[in-house]
């Protein structure tokens, strides 16, 4: 595997969205807007549709409907205060990298939410990568204030890639 990302393409809409070139560079500035390097480390990316992650989601989180992201981290990574961010794991070497998890995003959902937010789906779907690298990291937002860390971070990681922030609410 070369890069950070190793891609699985369920659904062939994500070939056509250019999912495996977003994903690494959602990935690389998520790394490194967490104070990490881009190097030692890797994510498996699953891109599939509403049936999939719906399975997904019964499986592991007790709730049989889609969503539009899930990410499993490879370890407990959490922080033991809330608000703190979390102790960043070690890389690794580009032979045996440090894994970070896997994470599952789904066509049908992000492509709703996209439409209905009025944002580009690349944005869109660039915003729940590195949400779900966030989570494979030990970020959470269960807790007021790992959410305002965690989603302090996404807005900084998203303006690094020139994107506007997920949480603006325009006029409704």
């Amino acid at each position: 595997m070369s890069g950070i990302v190793d891609i699985v393409i369920e659904d062939a809409r994500w070939e056509a969205l250019g999912l495996e070139a977003l994903a690494e560079r959602a990935c690389a500035a998520a790394l490194q807007g967490a104070g990490l390097g881009v190097e030692g480390y890797c994510v498996v990316l699953m891109g599939c549709d509403d049936a999939r992650i719906a399975v997904l989601n019964a499986d592991f989180r007790g709730k049989p409907q889609p969503t539009n992201v899930l990410s499993w981290p490879s370890e407990e990574r959490a922080a033991e205060i809330a608000g703190e961010a979390p102790e960043p794991p070690e890389a690794g070497d580009s032979d045996e990298p440090c894994e970070l998890g896997d994470i599952a995003i789904a066509w049908e959902t992000c492509l709703r939410e996209a439409e209905e937010q009025g944002k580009p789906m690349q944005d869109h779907v660039t915003h729940l990568v590195v949400h779900g690298l966030l989570h494979c990291l030990g970020y959470d937002h269960v807790e007021d204030a790992d959410a305002s860390l965690m989603e302090g971070l996404e807005v900084e990681i998203l303006a690094s890639l020139g994107l506007p922030d997920p949480y603006l609410r325009g006029p409704a």
